[in-house]
Parts: structure tokens; C-alpha cells; sequence
């Protein structure tokens, strides 16, 4: 939720910013709800003035007549008072629900564009790997392999569900103690996040847990819901508190399994393990000062860079366009592995992003830190993907895959997983 106190004097600015993300968004109702609040506190502070006035006389020495007066007023400035108070809890509750929808404020050069087809790319990595064959998709690796059942998985659990097996076990544990290590040397203390939140911190983080367009699953009954990432679970962990950021910034690691509905998804580039209903992923999340919070983007990009480089995984960095951010963030960035086996010729698919979403989630779940003058201000909040395993997956499968239908393992996951390669069992 952006500061709705700005509203007023940067309305048109905020109504092309929600034009920008594609977004819908009665501004002017806002204002008028923003502004309706504070008349009423205005006028119940007045009332409650005068109640204190009329009980000071009421202490006093007062003829009959004078308290008899004094007494009827006291009572009707007391229904006035409790009328003009339910009054502006019914004002705040519509506020609060229209205010949810504003969406953050974008960075200046944040690409304009509707979707990821404006997207800027801004570097490439790696080698695109040349094959002497015919490249086959992760599926079709996965598969021969007996790597992974999407059968079993959906017969068990439905669409978009699968069993990892054999040595595909092994590699996702491989990768998170990889990520994992990484993150330790960069200060970043680790958590085993819960999979399960409370409603009012996905609101505070910016997911709708409920509703058709919702991508998260709600436990019925609950108020509760499975996380789509551990990013709302760390978030959620300092909700209310105040933080020290004073001499550096506060940086998470979060293991948690992720769940997701994926409504809609389909087509090609969504099969297999590219786009499922859960999987493992390690999240980054940091807490920081205002004037932090650029640089340190820089630097959980940078990272996401490392373990891609060091997994040799040829990848592209993109900044993502204004009307594919989503409403918390400010700026974001993408990491697109090149995957051999998706469409005809091979193309880029997403692996990781992190989004740099200034106060946007801490004004909402009201995490502050106290500035050189001692005064609350709100943090900063950033996340970022370390390792999203099924996608890992997927661009190790299909650039690692060899002319005899085998896998090579990345040099740097060998210690880990105590073997270089996954053999075609057909041969």
C-alpha cells in the first residue's frame, strides 16, 4: 500500500502508474474515502473535546438546573460520538479494501509494456550449448531417465503434480544445499519456512488468497493458506515488529515448498516441470534502510547470477516491463535460462526474478526501524529466487543432456551428489 497521504498531490502520476501495470483502480474513490476518514476524526476529536469539557464542568460546582442541562448534553454528545465513530469504521473498512488494489509506484527506467514481450534484455551469460542431435525436452529426458512420474503424480494428486525418482532426489537436495551455501558465505541467515500463512500477511505481502484470479491454494474454513513462496513467510516474520537495519540490512534465506494453481497455464512452454502446482524453492528476502534498497537489488541479482554461473547454465537478464510487474513491486529482474527443448530451435524460460518492492509490503504489515533521530520509518523489503528447483531441473536436463540419451551433472554439484552423471538405462 503506497502512502496514502501522497495521493492528493501525486494523483495523476499514481493514475498513469496503475494505467502502466494494466491495473483498475478507483483513485478518486480512494481520495474521497481518504479524505471522508479524516473529516469524521476531525469531527469525533471536536465531540470528544467537548465531552471532556462538559465532565470537567460536570466535577464542578453547578446549580441543579446547570447539571440537569449538563447531564442530557453529556449523554447526547455520547451517542454522538459512538454514531460518528461507527460511521468512520464503516469508511475505513471500504478505504482499506480499495486502497489494497493501488499498486506500487514503478522504478523510472522500468520498461513500459503491457507483458514480458517488453521486457529489456540487458545481458547475456554462457554459451548456448551446440549438440551434434536432435536435443530432446526434459520430459522426454525425465522420462527415459525414470527420473520423474507426471502419471503417478497426477493419478495420486491431479495435473501438474509428479514424483521425482532415483537420482532426480538426490539432485534436488544437491541443489538446495548448493544454493544454500552460497547464500551462508553472502551473510544470509537460512530458515525451513512454514507452508502454511495466515490470510492477512499474503495481503500484506501482496497476494490475493482468495477470489477466481487467485493463484494460491486457501485452506477452507482456515484463514489460512498455502504459500506460493517462502517470500510471504519471511515477510510475514517480522509483520508488526520493529527491526534493527541500523548498521546493515537484515538478509533471509527460506527453504519452503511452494504452491500454486497456475489457473490458466497451458500450452508447450508450460508442460512437464516448468510450470507445476508445487515444487521446492530456496527464496532470498532482506529488510533494509530506503536508501538501501537499490544497491541491495543489485545485489540479490547478482547472486541469482553466481549460482547460474556456477551450475554453468547459459541464462539472459531481463528488466521486467511495468504491466508484468505484479502490485508490490517496484522494479524486478529476470533470470531466463536458454532450455534446449522448448519450442523447435530451443528458447529463454524464466528461472528466477527478484523484485526490489520498497515500502509497498512493510506499510502494509507495518514493519518499521527507527531512523538516526529516533523516529519509526518503514523498511524496505526485497526478494529474490535463489533456486527454483523444478526449473533448475529443467535447464540441467535438456543443456546437459548427451548424444547417448544420458546427463551430465554440473562440475560444482559432484561433491554434493557423489556422482558426475545419470546413465541411459537402455543402453
Amino acid at each position: 500500500m503506497i502512502n496514502l497521504h501522497l495521493i492528493k498531490e501525486n494523483l495523476e502520476a499514481i493514475k498513469e502508474n496503475v494505467k502502466n501495470r494494466n491495473m483498475s483502480v478507483d483513485l478518486d474513490l480512494v481520495l474521497h474515502l481518504f479524505e471522508k476518514k479524516n473529516s469524521l476524526k476531525a469531527q469525533i476529536d471536536k465531540q470528544r473535546n467537548l465531552r471532556n469539557e462538559n465532565a470537567k464542568q460536570l466535577k464542578g460546582k453547578v446549580d441543579q438546573n446547570r447539571r440537569e442541562f449538563l447531564v442530557a448534553e453529556g449523554k447526547a454528545l455520547k451517542i454522538e460520538v459512538a454514531k460518528l465513530e461507527q460511521e468512520m469504521d464503516h469508511i475505513s473498512d471500504l478505504l482499506q479494501v480499495e486502497a489494497l488494489k493501488i499498486p506500487n509506484m514503478a522504478h523510472p527506467d522500468a520498461p513500459l509494456g503491457a507483458d514480458d514481450r517488453s521486457n529489456k534484455e540487458l545481458k547475456q551469460i554462457g554459451n548456448i550449448p551446440q549438440f551434434s542431435f536432435k536435443p530432446l525436452d526434459h520430459v522426454e529426458l525425465g522420462e527415459t531417465l525414470d527420473l520423474v512420474d507426471f502419471e503417478a503424480g497426477s493419478k495420486v494428486s491431479g495435473s501438474k503434480f509428479y514424483f521425482l525418482k532415483n537420482q532426480a532426489v538426490l539432485l534436488e537436495f544437491a541443489l538446495v544445499r548448493y544454493a544454500l551455501d552460497i547464500l551462508m558465505r553472502h551473510g544470509f541467515t537460512i530458515y525451513q519456512t512454514p507452508d502454511i500463512a495466515r490470510e492477512s500477511i499474503l495481503q500484506g505481502i501482496g497476494f490475493n488468497p482468495r477470489g477466481a484470479e487467485s493463484n494460491i491454494y486457501p485452506l477452507e474454513g482456515e484463514e489460512t493458506c498455502l504459500v506460493g513462496t517462502a517470500e510471504i513467510t519471511l515477510g510475514g516474520y517480522h509483520a508488526g515488529d520493529i527491526v534493527d537495519v541500523s548498521k546493515k540490512p537484515i538478509l533471509m534465506a527460506g527453504v519452503s515448498h511452494c504452491f500454486r494453481r497456475e489457473a490458466g497455464s497451458a500450452g508447450q512452454f508450460s508442460k512437464g516441470l516448468y510450470r507445476v502446482h508445487q515444487f521446492t524453492k530456496v527464496e532470498m528476502f532482506c529488510y533494509c534502510k530506503p536508501q538501501e534498497s537499490d544497491q541491495l537489488h543489485e545485489f540479490l541479482r547478482d547472486i541469482e547470477e553466481e549460482i547460474f554461473i556456477g551450475l554453468n547454465i547459459p541464462f539472459r537478464v531481463v528488466d521486467t516491463a511495468i504491466g508484468d510487474l505484479g502490485a508490490p513491486a517496484y522494479r524486478k529482474y529476470d533470470l531466463e535460462a536458454w532450455m534446449p527443448g522448448r519450442g523447435e530451435h530451443g528458447d529463454w524460460g524464466e528461472i528466477t526474478s527478484t523484485s526490489n518492492c520498497t515500502d509497498f509490503q512493510s506499510r502494509r504489515l507495518n514493519v518499521r526501524y527507527k531512523d538516526s533521530d529516533g523516529k519509526n520509518q518503514f523498511v524496505h523489503t526485497l526478494n529474490g529466487t535463489a533456486i527454483a528447483i523444478s526449473r533448475a531441473m529443467v535447464a540441467i536436463f535438456e543443456n546437459y543432456q548427451q548424444a547417448d540419451g544420458s546427463i551430465r551433472m554440473p562440475t560444482i554439484l559432484v561433491p554434493y551428489l557423489g556422482f558426475d552423471h545419470i546413465p541411459n538405462p537402455n543402453i
